[in-house]
């Protein structure tokens, strides 16, 4: 099952990491680049998902997809 989170400013001008299905944030944070570690260690923790990166301006930043590595990977 995959976790998908988006990383977002409040209005109060603090930083939302929130899993897309949630009603309530996951964890709020000071810096954008807080809320996007620790929602990068939210889907990681999961098993892998898609990040949304929200800016200032409320506009789609960047989107990441993250995977945990193959313990099994192909040789050669």
């Amino acid at each position: 099952m995959t976790a998908n989170y988006t990383v977002y400013q409040n209005d109060d001008g603090m930083w939302v990491a929130k899993r897309n299905e949630a009603e309530r944030a996951a964890s709020v944070h000071d810096t954008q680049a807080d809320a996007w570690e620790a929602a990068k260690e939210y889907i990681m923790n999961s098993g892998g998902g898609e990040l949304t990166i929200m800016g200032m301006d409320g506009e789609i930043r960047e989107k990441n997809t993250y995977g945990k590595k193959d313990p099994y990977p192909p040789q050669g």
